[in-house]
This record gives structure tokens, sequence and C-alpha cells, in this order.
């Protein structure tokens, strides 16, 4: 699975306001609703599926990545976003650090393939520091879209 099979172009947030994890969830679902990826009737329910997600275990993974995600059943295909945050959020990080990537995924409940797929793909580019270093350094959506892009098609060596 690519990343142009999931994240929504419309989506990306190359810079983050959000100082607290549910601000940061609130303000990436936020970005899929105004993108009309996911419908703005869903929205407080996906940020609690999400946060519910959480209190099983932080999604943040480490080395300042963080991948918050549900099931849920307002949505017809898998859907994601990005974002940055320049000066990092506590996001309950494994090991203990903010995160500053954040990938997130929202999908139907009768697709965990897809699902697993994404989250595949997603931890294996970001354990690409290149991959990494220049999605911190995006300062546009296109910035993002063209380095998805650079990893779907291989650029990375993953």
């Amino acid at each position: 699975m690519k990343f142009s099979d999931f994240i929504a172009p419309q989506a990306l947030l190359p810079v983050l306001g959000s100082t607290t994890k549910e601000s940061v969830i609130g303000e990436l679902v936020d970005a899929l609703v105004s993108s009309g990826d996911v419908q703005a009737s869903d929205r407080d329910d996906i940020i609690r599926a999400i946060m519910k997600r959480e209190e099983l275990g932080s999604t943040g993974i480490g080395r300042g990545v963080a991948v918050p995600h549900t099931k849920h059943v307002g949505v017809g295909k898998l859907v994601g976003t990005v974002g940055v945050s320049q000066e990092g959020i506590d996001f309950d990080s494994l090991d203990g650090h903010k995160a500053e990537l954040f990938f997130l995924l929202v999908s139907p409940p009768d697709r965990p393939g897809d699902h697993l797929r994404a989250l595949e793909n997603i931890s294996r580019q970001l354990r690409n520091d290149t991959f990494c270093r220049f999605l911190k350094q995006s300062k546009t959506g296109d910035d993002i879209t063209q380095l998805l892009k650079e990893a779907d098609d291989n650029h990375f060596g993953s």
C-alpha cells in the first residue's frame, strides 16, 4: 500500500498549532473534515474513538513520531493525513520524547487489512532517518505531497 492510496492531499498540515495530545488529534481530524474525507457529524465521535485507542497504549511510537488511528463506520475507505509540529507535542511516546510527526488514520471497521497495510507502510517509511528529516523540514502541503510521492516511488530505499 502506498501513501497515495490513503493520505488526503487537501488535509495535510505542515504547521500544526496544537500543544496537547487531544488538540493535535482534533486538529488532524478537522483537516480531514475540511477536505471532505470525513463528515463533520462524525468529527467528535472519531476524536473520542482515537482517544479511547490512546488509553490502550500511546500511538507515540518514539523517535518523534505518532500514528493515532481508529476504525469508524463513518468512513467508506481508509483515509489519513499528516501533520508536522516544529515544537513537538507530549504524546506519551514510548521513548519519552515529544512527537513532531503525526500520521492520523481512520478506516472502516470492515477493512482491517487496509488498516494494517497502511500502518506497516507508515512504520517502514518512518524508520528512514532521511525521510523523517525531510518531513520535519516541510513548509507546505505540496512539500509533504512530494515527499510522500518520493516515498511511494521508493526513493528512500525502504
